[in-house]
């Protein structure tokens, strides 16, 4: 720690998702101490912007023999993550890890085993969950009973492609695991929490490369079907944002409810509504739109507790990990449905 705060390194800005992941932390009070990244990934230069008087290290081992850093954030290319995670939590550090966490059940099990035998927290900035407001005000709902009991979550995570801004290793499949380990992973996150679900199987999970005939190993469509003891859900995942949309996806979230429902439009509103964050609730009393952009985003502060504390408010370490495994699980099943 650093004058009584959490100290925070960064290890890799191959993905622009290292802005949210530092600025969440700081937001939460804590202090940043440097970031190393290698080579001049494109993200770089935003991250510059953003953070103008963090200073960058020539070594990583700058950051992790630090022993006054408690948290390592990394959003290296993908398939980078776990072994920098490892590394970082044998170096007494807790870990904040851009999704997917790690690309192979090999990965897996070395992050199991480390966290195992080193006590330190993996996590897991699912930022469609934590960094939306309107997630953090869905769950409020939920939680006091507005829609009474989940029983289906159906998650829709359309992205843009952005083809000319895309680095090479975007197409590689073994550096990102697939798409729905990567973007796939969110929405398993989404169904496990809201339907109160430990566990869960995927019934069926599919991909495809409809429409980019130049990376034959890339996919742009994936689908899951997963159930659990207590609920069902779907997921649609896809690189097919069209243009003229003013951000990078129309994200949804629905969830079914014994008593209600709720729609989530996370981050634009095609019905013309301003802003972001707007959520819908249908109950027994209630039928209305909800301007949910004030409600927070409580992880960040959460995990910070919990690295004082040795707690788990932020996210479960089993919660972490079977979201990870669920994901690998439904890419080796649409490998084995597409044939590849």
């Amino acid at each position: 720690m650093k004058d009584g705060r959490i100290a925070v390194g960064v290890l890799g800005v191959e993905h622009r998702h290292a802005y949210g992941m530092l600025k969440g932390m700081l937001d939460a009070g804590c202090v940043a101490t440097g970031w190393w990244t290698d080579g001049e990934p494109a993200p770089v230069a935003g991250f510059r912007n953003r953070f103008p008087d963090l200073p960058r290290v020539a070594d990583r081992r700058a950051i992790l023999e630090d022993r006054s850093v408690d948290l390592v954030l990394i959003a290296a290319v993908p398939s980078d993550r776990a072994g920098l995670a490892v590394e970082a939590m044998r170096h007494g550090k807790d870990v904040m890890v851009d999704k997917p966490g790690c690309v192979s059940a090999a990965q897996l099990a070395e992050l199991r085993a480390a966290a195992a035998a080193t006590g330190r927290i993996w996590s897991v900035d699912f930022s469609e969950r934590f960094e939306v407001p309107a997630v953090t005000k869905a769950a409020e709902l939920v939680a006091a009973g507005a829609i009474g009991r989940v029983i289906q979550t159906l998650g829709l995570g359309p992205h843009r492609h952005n083809a000319h801004l895309r680095p090479d290793w975007f197409y590689w499949r073994a550096a990102t695991g697939g798409i729905l380990c990567d973007i796939g992973s969110h929405q398993i996150d989404q169904f496990l929490f809201f339907t109160g679900s430990a566990d869960a199987e995927i019934v069926t999970a599919s991909s495809a490369n409809f429409a980019n005939p130049a990376h034959p190993g890339f996919e742009d469509f994936g689908e899951i079907v997963l159930k659990s003891d207590k609920a069902r859900g779907y997921i649609r995942v896809d690189w097919f944002t069209p243009e003229a949309l003013p951000n990078w996806g129309d994200g949804r979230l629905f969830l079914l409810g014994t008593e209600g429902s709720i729609e989530l439009r996370k981050y634009v509103d095609v019905g013309g509504a301003p802003g972001t964050d707007h959520l819908f609730l249908v109950n027994g009393t209630r039928c209305e739109r909800i301007d949910a952009s004030a409600a927070g985003t409580p992880y960040f502060r959460r995990l910070a507790a919990d690295i004082r504390d040795r707690t788990e408010t932020a996210m479960t370490q089993t919660h972490a990990f079977r979201v990870t495994e669920l994901a690998l699980e439904a890419q080796r099943l649409a490998d084995g449905l597409t044939g590849r």
